[in-house]
Parts: structure tokens; C-alpha cells; sequence
């Protein structure tokens, strides 16, 4: 296979979902489409479960790893308490480097009131950039999942598209972007310090207007809508004018010729939430100094984008910016 990143929507219900072993009733919810986590009945309580790789990110590694994966778990309302760690180490590592990705670890964990329980780690041979995979877990009363959107939710999210995204293009392609200011290039590089939702989706959920959220990663805000959509069985209506993006983050993607709304947005949290509610969900992000902006509504019918100069129909989910970008430099 030549494409990168996700593999397709067809390709998983193919070849992925129909392959799940021994059907289990403890398990209340499993993952999907559009759906990260995966929700298991234990006494009294729902254990709250997701997995996820960092595949495409050389810096920074330890801390990607872990808020990418907290921020799963955080979309079911519930904040994450422990997470187990599988080192792919390259080759390339030394002991002082490995030492480095431990530390980020921990200190985004420490940050997040978050343990590490448990993992592998290896150095594997010919294997050129280190991967780690996380899997995230805690144990809650109550829960939402994207499958919870219902038609007429409003469509909310908070900070900005292409946040993660634009400070890995800022940091991995700094040498096309020696005509930018290089304070503009620093403030980007900074913006991987915004990725975590969970505050975001704690508060959020709190107010008991959200039916639904989702964090956008692989496919940016477009791909995170069209996955909540194919989820909860429902279109959308979505403006393109409304959904926000940093200047920042417009410089360094104009230069690179790069759609902000198909670059991975981690620190974005895209939210269901019932129309009587949404002046208190706005109040209540706001008041924390979380910005938070309505960009659309869920309806029944075609995944429908307004644009600048035409309107389009969504039909699939966009192939992340990030992988496109390295095919075009490789």
C-alpha cells in the first residue's frame, strides 16, 4: 500500500471490524468509526479504554503520546487516570534520548494527574523513527460518545483548526518557512502546548448540554466532523467562515500550500451540544479562558460544507495534510 496515515473507512469495516474475537456482553461500547474509546461494564462503573501510536512526530515524542491518548478518553466526559506505554524504540536512540521521551512522559502525565501503570519498550532493528503506542484508561459513572449527537445539535468547538498540526509543520519544516517572522515560527512551534482537550471536555460535559464530542486528529476538523457524523448516522451543515484558525497558523500553511481544516487538529474539541444549552456551554468554556466557537448544526441528511466560493458534500473522510506533505518533499 502507498497511502499513509488512517486506513480507509471501507478498508476497516472490511478487513478490521469483522475480526474482534469472542463477543463479550461486559462490553457496552466498542470503538469504531468516529468512536475512540471503547466502554466496558465493571461492577458499578464503566471502564473507559483507548488506544492510539505516534507514528509521524520526531520531537516531542513522550508528550504527543500522551495527551493525544489522554484526549480520547476525555471525549467521554471523564478524565483519564492511568495509561500503559509501548516503546518501538529506532535504533538511532541512545540512553540519553531514551531518558528524554521517559521524562515527557512524565511530565505530561504529572500534568494530567495521570499514572503510568505498566508497557514494553524495545529497541527495534531497521526501525527508523521510535514509535510509541499508549493505552489510556479510567473508570467513570457516566459517559457520552460521538454516537450521541442528535439531529439539531449544535456543532461547537473549541481553540483553533490545524493547532497540532501547525506546530509540527513549524518544527519539522522550518526550512521553507525562513520567510516567516521567526517569532511567528516560535509561536507556532509552541502551539503543541494547547493540544490537550481534556480541561476542555471535563467542562464541557459538566454543564449536561453535550451529547457528543470528538477530538479531530488524522484529517484535521473536516475528518473529525465527518467521523461524529458517520457515528451518530447523521449529516451536517458546517460554515467554513465560522470555523476558526490562528494567523499563525494561516502563514505557515500558505506557505506550505496546506488546508488548515484537513491538518491534524488535536487540542481542538468538536462537541454535540442541545440548542438550549449552548449559551451555557459557551459561558461556562469561556469563563475558563477556553475559546470556544459554533461552526454548524447536525441534521439528517448530506454531510454539507459551506465554502468561501461554493458549497461541497463530504463523502469521505480527507487524507491528513501531514501525509500529503511528506509524499510531495519525499
Amino acid at each position: 500500500m502507498k497511502t499513509y496515515g488512517k486506513l480507509s473507512e471501507n478498508l476497516l469495516r472490511k478487513y478490521i471490524f469483522p475480526y474482534v474475537g469472542v463477543k463479550c456482553s461486559d462490553v457496552v461500547e466498542s470503538a469504531g468509526i468516529g468512536v475512540d474509546f471503547a466502554v466496558i461494564k465493571c461492577s458499578d462503573k464503566f471502564m473507559i479504554v483507548s488506544t492510539d501510536p505516534i507514528t509521524g512526530v520526531e520531537k516531542n515524542i513522550g508528550w504527543y503520546a500522551i495527551n493525544v491518548n489522554a484526549n480520547d478518553v476525555a471525549t467521554s466526559g471523564n478524565r483519564p487516570k492511568f495509561v500503559v506505554n509501548v516503546m518501538l524504540l529506532s535504533e538511532y536512540e541512545d540512553r540519553y534520548s531514551i531518558k528524554g521521551i521517559a521524562k515527557e512522559i512524565d511530565s505530561a502525565c504529572k500534568s494530567l494527574g495521570i499514572m503510568v501503570v505498566g508497557g514494553h519498550s524495545e529497541v527495534v532493528k531497521g526501525l527508523k523513527n521510535t514509535i510509541l503506542v499508549v493505552t489510556a484508561f479510567t473508570f467513570a459513572e457516566k459517559y457520552v460518545t460521538s454516537k450521541n449527537a442528535l439531529d439539531g445539535d449544535v456543532i461547537m468547538m473549541t481553540k483553533t483548526a490545524g493547532l497540532e498540526g501547525t506546530s509540527i509543520l513549524a518544527r519539522e519544516y522550518k526550512r521553507y518557512l525562513l520567510n516567516l517572522e521567526p517569532s511567528i515560527v516560535r509561536d507556532a512551534e509552541k502551539m503543541i502546548r494547547k493540544i490537550s482537550v481534556v480541561r476542555d471536555a471535563e467542562i464541557a460535559f459538566s454543564t449536561g448540554y453535550v451529547h457528543a464530542m470528538h477530538d479531530p486528529t488524522e484529517g484535521g476538523v473536516l475528518g473529525g466532523l465527518y467521523e461524529m457524523s458517520v457515528a451518530s448516522g447523521l449529516g451536517f451543515n458546517v460554515d467554513t467562515k465560522l470555523i476558526p484558525v490562528a494567523e499563525v497558523t494561516k502563514k505557515v500553511c500558505k506557505i506550505l500550500k496546506v488546508d488548515p481544516l484537513k491538518l491534524i487538529s488535536s487540542g481542538v474539541l468538536l462537541m454535540a451540544v442541545d440548542p438550549k444549552g449552548e449559551a451555557y456551554v459557551e459561558e461556562e468554556l469561556e469563563k475558563n479562558d477556553i475559546k470556544i466557537s459554533k461552526i454548524g448544526y447536525f441534521r439528517r441528511g448530506q454531510r454539507i460544507i459551506l465554502g468561501k466560493r461554493k458549497s461541497f458534500v463530504v463523502r469521505k473522510s480527507p487524507v491528513d495534510e501531514l501525509w500529503l506533505l511528506k509524499k510531495r518533499f519525499s
